[in-house]
């Protein structure tokens, strides 16, 4: 029924399948509700925002304003104070000198996670890489910790199949020592609730995970509902498997790629016995200490098992979180969002332009805000992006500048720091020698002696974000105009916390361009403004129009300036 003060066009509210799900936030977060609230002729209106906690009462209440005289659309904000569900909704009222009518929204349902859902910087790594057990993998972890990540992604670290297992680059030929995929789970020794025996036991697997939490580093587990022939449920539960014509178990296929040593999983056979198979797995792990799984290719198992899966072990846990691997149809990205996965990989990994980081920038800071939070990666074990192939380490540098504070989660895969670079093939994005087929060693104190690492720069990154407030939120990003397509230009503000970042694009030659700050957009009523720029401490004095010239060739290069503005 339309209200005697009608409020519409509510945003952010998020609908999907027939009811509101939550919008997505976290405890301290400022959300703008934004609404159109309209009253005949020619009296003004008053509006405000409530919030609700679980038990059904109003906790606060925060005023509405409309943002230009005129438009009907009003905006005001709201914090939640703790993790948990709430919802809000927003009252109107039109008041005069005879009268007095109110109106009064529906109710939204809106959520606060655990900080580390939206927040965080993650470093993958394969531990048989690392010395091949967890006992000596864990060597590896003050390095990571040191700079500064907060996850530790961990690629399967159960047993891996032997039938059609992968050798080198793929080949469908492995030899007696070639460890095979971690993704073809599966053997005698057990599946995935099993350790991978060559990784050691699972006293070790518990001892790498307190290691890890020591040095402030949680642990992320890959969740990857697939096996290889030999998993145990194979004989267990053929059901759960799809057949081909001649009655054998299918492998998967992406054509017109095709992996022998893998099944894929056939959720309509039994729907119950692999959700209660999954939430047995998930609950073993997280008794083990992991907090946070990834989930391999959640695109191609169905919506509703995953409604059904995070919805339990969110009223079981609310500290565990999910990250969807889903490199796939923006749709299919944007429902796995609003079904309850915390966050997503994104497209940032192929967006390299400044049209295209500028447009994708603002699909993810605001119109996907509401349920998707994205996670920028830099690289991936399947992905060697073609920009990354030249192996200039100012391209390395500058991605990873990008990545770190347009959002506030990011993610980069072991080498990167390295400038691992050697592609499989030409026209593709593939490793030669991917450690996904092989052990791959790799030198790093070597590399740190002969100043061939990116690690100075990712630990000042880590070390920026994890110092500003305004680069741990997603909703804030803005992007400012420059002359050049060379140069992207934006800032991030929360509170008194202003930060602008300028980056140039070009890795191999120096760029210098105007940029024309925003001041109403930054705030900032003066007509010059101090910075100091977090990447080497030096101060500036700009103005709304300021000459920038950034040059990314060594041996004093600069690909960005990071600069926080002193108010």
């Amino acid at each position: 029924m339309i209200a005697r003060v009608p409020i519409s066009d509510i945003s952010p509210v998020v609908y999907y399948g027939g009811e509101f799900l939550p919008v997505k936030a976290i405890p301290g977060e400022a959300v703008t509700i934004g609404a159109t609230i309209t009253i005949e002729g020619h009296e003004s209106v008053n509006a405000a925002i409530s919030l609700i906690d679980a038990k059904g009462k109003i906790i606060s209440t925060s005023p509405m304003s409309e943002v230009s005289s005129g438009t009907d659309r009003f905006e005001g904000s709201i914090t939640l104070p703790t993790i948990g569900d709430f919802q809000f909704f927003i009252s109107s009222e039109s008041t005069s000198q005879y009268r007095s009518v109110k109106g009064e929204s529906e109710k939204y349902p809106i959520r606060a996670d655990r900080e580390r859902a939206a927040v965080g910087a993650w470093y993958e790594f394969f531990p048989r890489s690392e010395g091949g057990t967890f006992a000596t993998a864990s060597k590896r972890i003050p390095a990571i910790a040191a700079m500064g990540f907060d996850v530790l992604y961990l690629p399967p670290i159960h047993p891996i199949g032997s039938t059609h297992r992968k050798g080198p680059n793929n080949s469908l030929t492995a030899g007696s020592t070639d460890p095979g995929v971690p993704w073809a789970i599966g053997s005698a020794d057990g599946g995935h609730d099993s350790i991978n025996p060559d990784l050691g036991t699972m006293a070790d697997f518990e001892n790498f995970v307190k290691t890890a939490k020591k040095a402030g580093l949680e642990i992320a587990l890959d969740l990857a509902l697939q096996t290889s022939p030999d998993h145990p449920w194979v004989k267990s539960n053929p059901r759960w498997f799809n057949k081909s014509a001649d009655g054998t178990i299918a492998c998967a296929e992406n054509p017109p790629k095709k992996y022998q040593d893998i099944y894929p999983m056939n959720f309509d056979g039994d729907y119950q016995g692999i959700l209660k198979e999954t939430l047995r797995i998930i609950r073993l792990w997280v008794s083990k200490g992991v907090t946070i799984f990834r989930v391999d290719n959640p695109h191609t198992k169905p919506i509703h098992f995953w409604s059904d899966l995070l919805a339990t072990v969110r009223d079981e846990n609310s500290e565990v979180i999910f990250l969807a691997e889903a490199f796939t149809r923006p749709a299919m990205m944007h429902s796995l969002g609003k079904v309850g996965f915390h966050q997503s990989y994104t497209y940032f990994t192929w967006r390299v332009s400044k049209n295209e980081l500028i447009e994708y920038g603002r699909e993810v800071a605001t119109s996907t805000s509401a349920f998707f939070r994205p996670n920028f990666w830099v690289n991936t074990p399947d992905i060697l992006p073609f920009h990354l192939q030249s192996g200039n380490p100012a391209i390395f540098a500058l991605r990873a500048v990008l990545a770190s504070t347009m959002v506030p989660s990011w993610g980069m895969y072991a080498g990167y720091e390295l400038y691992e670079h050697r592609k499989f093939q030409e026209g593709g994005e593939e490793y030669l020698d991917s450690e996904k087929y092989e052990i791959k060693v790799r030198d790093w104190d070597g590399a740190a002696k002969r100043g061939l690492t990116l690690a100075p720069l990712i630990t000042q990154l880590n070390a920026i974000r994890k110092a500003h407030p305004a680069l741990q939120r997603l909703r804030n990003l803005t992007f400012h105009q420059s002359d050049s397509d060379a140069i992207i230009a934006y800032s991030k503000r929360e509170g008194s916390d202003l930060i602008l970042v300028v980056v140039n694009l070009d890795p191999s030659y120096g760029q210098g361009t105007t940029v024309h700050w925003d001041m109403s957009a930054l705030g900032i009523e003066s007509k010059n403004f101090n910075v100091t720029d977090l990447l080497d401490g030096k101060n500036f004095d700009w103005s709304a129009h300021t000459f920038i010239h950034l040059d990314p060739k060594r041996p004093v290069g600069k690909v960005a300036h990071i600069c926080q503005v002193k108010l």
